[in-house]
């Protein structure tokens, strides 16, 4: 029997149900402290005020999420409860509620026995890449084969497995006639392209270069967009009419998620607006962007781009001292819904951008790669800039979250490209920096909670999702193949009534 997913909202009204309905048995008398579970709701609530950057969000009927009814049901669950798995289930329910992938759930820990020692790091072996690259994590984790089944439809040719080369890639035909490239990015970071260590690790070889888990983490980045500029290259040259990124069931990553729209354009790219929450937290974020900055001031050549990383430099300091001193009160979520205003009190911290102190650079800025990419980070990349500047199309899915997420909205609110498929998942940002998870007094239930948020183009937040420009709902009665072909025939439509780019 295959497993389905349910959607989302129909897990929350199963949990909330639950967590109401009155206990088949009753726990052993003494066993069920509700104060205790009532104290760690209290203190859930306290802490998603202090520390949660979303919540001010969640509070605006745009976000569709009602937390004053998610409260009050969350109570009167508490309440009602008999024993601890139903006072689980109503504080899981709560959580559930905010629909936010980032708040959620960590694994239940033991304190019944000391941790183990942490193991010495692995040795590598420089003439063992294969051993080398699985000890640095690196591993097929992430669905390789397109969201749609492009390369079951009849005319298709593979170009690229996406296992022996790091991305799969191939030509689709179109009704007209057109060719369409597609290429696959299954995740937003290096590690689950064991090819891409595989040739970094090479390459440091053949250079003379010494093998380290440093060295190949930054030879597999740069490898990585490396890899994506030349299969974006090849399909350009094979005549593709369009290029179609399959971001479909990606489940995120790293900042490369900002950085890949200016692969497939060549004209300036903002990035998202970014607010970190207001607590202590961001001052580590902050720490590290002023401690990278005073890093790269020496390269600075001349008076212009000392200027700029001073400027930068003031900027994170700035935001720095201000944590804490807005003092928002946002216990009104609890009673009330109020319209978004990204600009409201709404303990968060302006950061500057996806990309850092910069929105963006042109190629070129400051006459020093190092420093350009220090104001705004993507200029690592700049090399590989417009790799492809034909139409593009971006393939999304309800299991598109996270740093797809902001992949999607960054060509969709540059207007780079169209985005096809079904709303993303509404994952948002995130995390900034790591931070410990909540770990409530009683029950010990281990929760994260985001830390940075990602605003679009209109001001509101990336983590309500992503809604594409051509929806492709599921029909039913229609096979996978079948709507990969009315995808194509969407592109291809899409494509003949597009003014010239």
């Amino acid at each position: 029997m295959i497993a389905k997913r349910l959607p989302l909202r129909m897990i929350i009204a199963a949990l909330i149900a639950c967590a109401a309905a009155p206990a088949g048995a009753v726990a052993p008398a003494g066993r069920f402290d509700r104060q205790a579970w009532q104290q760690d709701l209290a203190q859930l609530r306290a802490e998603l005020e202090r520390a949660y950057v979303n919540l001010a969000w969640m509070g605006a009927p745009e976000s569709g999420v009602d937390v004053p009814r998610l409260w009050r049901r969350a109570q009167a669950s508490l309440a009602a409860a008999t024993d601890d798995e139903e006072a689980r289930r109503a504080i899981r329910a709560f959580v559930a509620g905010f629909e936010d992938g980032h708040f959620s759930e960590l694994p239940a820990q033991s304190r019944s026995a000391p941790a183990e020692p942490e193991p010495a790091p692995p040795a590598l072996d420089a003439d063992d890449p294969k051993s080398g690259c699985a000890a640095l994590g690196f591993a097929s984790t992430a669905p390789v084969a397109f969201s749609l089944p492009f390369e079951r439809l009849p005319g298709f040719r593979l170009l690229s497995d996406g296992l022996a080369a790091p991305f799969r890639a191939g030509l689709a035909p179109l009704p007209d006639g057109r060719t369409i490239g597609v290429i696959r990015i299954q995740n937003f970071r290096p590690t689950p392209f064991p090819a891409v260590c595989l040739d970094a690790w090479n390459s440091l070889r053949s250079n003379g270069a010494a093998v380290t888990a440093e060295a190949i983490a930054e030879a597999a980045e740069r490898g990585w967009f490396a890899a994506l500029a030349r299969q974006l290259g090849a399909l350009r040259t094979l005549g593709s009419a369009a290029v179609i990124v399959d971001i479909g069931t990606n489940s995120g990553g790293n900042d490369s998620g900002d950085w890949t729209a200016r692969l497939v354009t060549n004209r300036a790219v903002a990035s998202a607006r970014m607010a970190a929450v207001d607590a202590p937290i961001a001052a580590r974020y902050f720490d590290e962007q002023i401690a990278e900055l005073d890093a790269v001031r020496p390269a600075a050549r001349d008076a212009e781009a000392r200027a700029a990383v001073d400027r930068a430099r003031a900027f994170f300091a700035r935001r720095k001292a201000a944590i804490g001193k807005a003092r928002c009160d946002l216990s009104w979520v609890w009673r009330e819904r109020r319209t978004w205003d990204p600009d409201a009190c709404n303990r968060t911290i302006d950061s500057g951008f996806a990309s850092g102190f910069a929105a963006g650079l042109p190629r070129g800025a400051y006459g020093s790669s190092e420093v350009a990419s220090r104001i705004s980070w993507p200029s690592r990349i700049e090399a590989h800039f417009g790799a492809w500047t034909g139409p593009v199309y971006v393939l999304i899915n309800g299991r598109s979250y996270s740093s797809a997420e902001m992949f999607a909205a960054v060509m969709q609110d540059n207007r780079i490209g169209r985005l096809i498929g079904e709303k993303s998942g509404g994952d948002g940002c995130g995390f900034m920096v790591e931070a410990e998870p909540l770990v409530l007094a009683h029950s010990r239930l281990r929760f994260r909670l985001p830390n940075c948020m990602r605003l679009r183009a209109d001001g509101s937040n990336e983590v309500a999702g992503v809604t594409p420009d051509l929806p492709l709902p599921q029909i039913e009665g229609e096979s996978t193949r079948a709507r990969a072909a009315r995808a194509l025939r969407l592109i291809g439509d899409d494509l003949g009534a597009a003014p010239p780019r």
